[in-house]
């Protein structure tokens, strides 16, 4: 058997950092298994479905180099519902229920009143022919209903949250097609996970009696279901289910500064017993996914913590991998020197008007005599070995200096600050003219 996931998101937004760690999960299993990750556009809804979500969420998933084996889309695949539906329906699997959105609500607030759940009473089945046509004849249209099984019990053995068990009768018949007849989410997902040999589903946990229901649809159409892992849901760093990472996206990202390395990496362990680290090479990720390193308990995202793998990230990125977004002009050597002190490779920019310049730096008038001695000593001192030792060491020699005392002025000096990269790599970059210039103030 060939691994198969999906990843359906509706083109009806951006992608937020739910979604993203949905697809990374599905496209890790099927790398991890050798198997083929699909994107599934879930554009049923024509009202709401925009093209230009569609080409953000390919962009989205190719920025993370989450790159889909294939796609689907479901507004070009409406003549095969339509064929799934008239067979359910023609088995009695689906049926035409007439309520109106207010008659259903009612009926719920009189079931809540009786401490009864708000389970619908299948009313509808109960109608003859002759109450239907009547019903249309007044133009009312009816919504499609799916009739469950109430006889079967619902298990499953979910890959995450283990033996999982429902009771049907418990549940209400889902509305899986409206009465202008549009669909509905239940139906096309599971005719699409069965035409598509989808083998595997990762999703959240909020879809889990999504799954129950969709169970009895795959077993009523007379095919095999795939395998379900629901992942507990995220949560902010406040420990509570978060409005704000709705809000957080690619777009987010990219505009803090975060790499996809360092997106990737959160992402692909936060909510399992696996240690977060700053991996670079996704491979490290494929090979050690593992649904059963998944815990029950709510997944926590943090931004600062995202912040500090993405610095650790950044010091591994080799000059190839950022060259397109470095400043002009700024070459290897730069980038090797100022990479220990980044956050995000933006920062670079920041760096290199250091070692170009122009700088504005602050003097304390008692340093005025050594920096005269250091600018004269850039001429004495070889530039062609390790400029920042021969200065430093001719200075100690010349002035009796030592330690901050020696090396804090130099370094205000020259690059206008007080920390820094290291000045054994930055001095060569800033140039022997500069330098003398710089010190002699």
């Amino acid at each position: 058997m060939t691994v198969r996931t999906r990843f359906a998101p509706s083109p009806t937004g951006h992608l937020h950092v739910g979604n993203i760690r949905a697809a990374l999960h599905n496209w890790l299993w099927a790398r991890a298994q050798g198997g083929e990750f699909w994107l599934r556009i879930d554009d049923t809804d024509a009202e709401r479905s925009e093209e230009r979500f569609v080409e953000a969420i390919r962009a989205d998933l190719a920025w993370l180099g989450l790159v889909p084996d294939g796609e689907e889309r479901q507004s070009a695949r409406f003549a095969l519902y339509e064929a799934r539906f008239a067979a359910l329906r023609d088995a009695g699997r689906i049926y035409p229920a007439y309520e109106t959105s207010q008659e259903l609500d009612l009926k719920r607030k009189i079931a809540a009143g009786r401490g009864l759940p708000p389970i619908y009473d299948r009313a509808a089945l109960a109608l003859s022919d002759a109450d239907r046509s009547a019903l249309e004849a007044d133009g009312v249209q009816p919504h499609w209903r799916f009739k469950l099984d109430h006889d079967a019990p619902i298990v499953w053995d979910d890959l995450i949250r283990g033996p999982q068990k429902f009771d049907a009768a418990t549940m209400s018949d889902p509305v899986i097609r409206r009465a202008d007849g549009s669909w509905l989410y239940m139906l096309p997902s599971a005719i699409d996970d069965a035409e598509m040999g989808i083998t595997h589903v990762v999703r959240g946990e909020d879809h889990v009696s999504n799954t129950a229901l969709q169970l009895q649809i795959f077993a009523a159409m007379g095919v095999a279901p795939p395998a379900f892992a629901h992942e507990a849901l995220l949560t902010g760093a406040e420990g509570k289910l978060s409005k704000r990472l709705g809000s957080l996206g690619v777009a987010h990202f990219r505009e803090i500064g975060m790499e996809p390395e360092a997106v990737r990496a959160l992402l692909a362990r936060i909510g399992t017993s696996l240690s977060v680290e700053p991996l670079v090479d996704v491979a490290a990720l494929v090979e050690s996914f593992d649904f059963a390193k998944f815990g029950r308990a709510p997944a926590r995202f943090d931004e600062a913590e995202l912040a500090g793998l993405n610095a650790k990230i950044v010091h591994q990125l080799h000059f190839a991998q950022v060259a397109d977004r470095l400043p002009a002009g700024m070459g290897e050597a730069e980038w090797a020197a100022v990479r220990p002190n980044l956050t995000t490779a933006a920062e670079a920019a920041d760096w290199w008007r250091v070692i170009e310049g122009p700088i504005t730096t602050e003097r304390d008038p008692a340093d005025a005599e050594f920096l005269a001695s250091a600018a004269r000593l850039t001429n004495v001192v070889a530039w062609d070995g390790d400029p920042w030792h021969a200065l430093t060491t001719a200075l100690k020699a010349e002035s009796g200096r030592s330690g901050k005392a020696l090396f804090l002025p130099l370094r205000r000096a020259l690059t206008g600050l007080d920390h820094g990269p290291d000045m054994k790599a930055l001095l060569p970059l800033i140039g022997q003219d500069r330098a003398r210039d710089r010190l002699a103030g």
